[in-house]
């Protein structure tokens, strides 16, 4: 059976990375993301076993096209990481409506989609994995962050209820929460300040939460599990 890897959000960041790696072990790749040139050159760096969609995760016949299309050109999807994420930081009172539902509807919504139409699949060929990014401040909490803890703290709760709805089907759902990483959501933080309190030292790379996202695919036994990774930040905060 090909092995099969959808990664939403695959063109930048933690997203990246994860393609980068399942390409190194010989997975076929669909690097999904809304801008399609992107997609497309982190396709072509790849190799040409992979290729490149565009997909808006909020809007449900979008993601539905996007499964029937890889299926058609690459085979059906049995692996799928959801990496696709956005924040809008903000105090809550300061916080506009549409920032709101903008965050809730990317890092929430469109991973509850992209796991409804991936289950039905995996459902009918009798297995498959599926790994959500979620994020240490969607399990502790953070100041001016309410929303976008709001949505990675449901994706945590949706990833869990749904690895005990599909586990009988020999589909397994995990979730990997990084702590601070360099990618373009922190580019703007305060690093020398904050890495102070990380007890490695230092801010993760995209590739450390990669090798996170690829364990737990390829665990069999694993299911319904939140893997943190960062650096230790989960031990003083």
């Amino acid at each position: 059976m090909d092995r099969v890897c959808a990664v939403f959000g695959g063109s930048r960041g933690i997203g990246r990375a994860v393609a980068q790696l399942m390409a190194q072990k010989g997975y076929r790749l669909a690097i999904v993301a809304r801008n399609l040139e992107v997609a497309r050159a982190t396709a072509a760096e790849l190799g040409r076993d992979h290729l490149a969609f565009s997909c808006d995760v909020a809007k449900e016949r979008d993601v539905q096209n996007t499964f029937e299309d890889i299926e058609k050109h690459l085979g059906p999807v049995n692996f799928l990481v959801n990496a696709a994420g956005i924040n809008r930081d903000s105090l809550l009172v300061r916080t506009k409506t549409e920032d709101m539902i903008s965050q809730l509807h990317t890092n929430l919504l469109g991973s509850m989609l992209t796991c409804k139409v991936a289950t039905k699949s995996m459902i009918q060929k009798q297995g498959g994995s599926i790994v959500n990014i979620g994020s240490i401040i969607g399990l502790k909490g953070n100041a001016g962050q309410t929303v976008y803890s709001a949505s990675k703290g449901g994706l945590v709760g949706f990833s869990r209820a749904l690895a005990k709805e599909v586990a009988r089907k020999k589909i397994r759902v995990n979730v990997v929460a990084p702590g601070f990483v360099h990618t373009d959501m922190t580019k703007d933080l305060k690093e020398e300040q904050l890495k102070k309190n990380i007890p490695l030292g230092r801010f993760g790379e995209p590739i450390d939460v990669a090798h996170a996202v690829v364990f737990l695919l390829e665990s069999p036994y694993i299911t319904g599990h939140v893997l943190v990774v960062d650096g230790g930040l989960q031990l003083v905060i």
